[in-house]
């Protein structure tokens, strides 16, 4: 998953079956977890390889960080097979790029250190776009775009508007806990969680009234089991440029190879098929 401007309100913005995907990705065995667990057993980043052949002797390898906590954006399913549709744009992409996806599963917080320290060449995990991170990052042209909004408990008469005397959870280090520590800290506690797990633990156990965040990321909780007992409350909040791909500054060539890949699958109707998987809506 910044500093950014106090916006104004605006309009609203599965785990899916593992699908067929484009592009190649090397094979190795999957290990059932919650993602919390898995990563704070891991002191580092693991690579993942899944659901293909292996790769071709002299193929060039693109590892891409991913948080895979992130559901319908990234998950890992009951077979231990990593999906979602950060998965899959990075998969269309390497096809373009004739390039072999490695998966390197990282918590959120260590994607831009892990990226930086050369652990990965580039993140795909859903990342906003913002001033901040391009201080640290380069960025492609976006891939998708959401905005950030409240959930809470249908009938708790929370009011991003009031929200005085209330408790608001976030992902710790987002677009979503910056504006919170900005914008609410001085009239409501902010408690910031590691996952987007936690966060909705959290909010599901009556540790926070609400919580922010992406509203693509909730969307599909709200509409299953565990969050049918809750709603969006109030407005959108458009706080980034965009969820692009993450690149060190000095790899500018491989930045301008993914944009050009990226307009690729734009133009060819890839990007619409892989889109239509997770939202019967487009997320451009």
């Amino acid at each position: 998953m910044t500093t950014s401007k106090r916006p104004k309100p605006m309009g609203s913005p599965r785990a899916a079956a593992p699908r067929e995907r484009p592009g190649r990705q090397a094979t190795a065995g999957g290990t059932r977890r919650t993602f919390g667990g898995l990563i704070r057993t891991l002191a580092a980043a693991l690579f993942l390889l899944v659901l293909g052949s292996a790769p071709t002797i002299g193929a060039e390898i693109l590892r891409i960080g991913v948080d895979p906590g992130y559901p319908p954006f990234s998950d890992i399913d009951g077979e231990g097979r990593l999906t979602g549709f950060d998965i899959d744009i990075a998969l269309a992409l390497c096809a373009r790029l004739d390039a072999v996806c490695v998966f390197v599963l990282q918590d959120w917080e260590g994607l831009i250190p892990g990226l930086r320290a050369g652990k990965f060449d580039a993140i795909v995990s859903s990342m906003s776009i913002t001033g901040k991170r391009r201080r640290l990052v380069a960025f492609t042209e976006r891939y998708y775009s959401s905005k950030v909004r409240f959930v809470a408990r249908k009938g708790s008469g929370f009011d991003p508007a009031a929200p005085a005397g209330r408790t608001v959870g976030a992902m710790r280090a987002t677009i979503a806990s910056d504006w919170l520590e900005e914008n609410l800290a001085r009239v409501a506690a902010v408690g910031l969680y590691r996952d987007q797990e936690a966060l909705l633990r959290g909010l599901v156990e009556g540790r926070v009234d609400a919580v922010f965040g992406d509203a693509l990321g909730f969307r599909n909780w709200i509409g299953g089991p565990e969050g049918a007992a809750f709603e969006f409350a109030g407005e959108g909040y458009r706080l980034d440029e965009g969820i692009g791909i993450a690149v060190r500054k000095e790899d500018d060539a491989l930045r301008r190879r993914l944009n050009r890949a990226l307009r690729a699958i734009l133009a060819d109707g890839s990007y619409d098929k892989i889109n239509a998987r997770y939202f019967p809506f487009s997320i451009y």
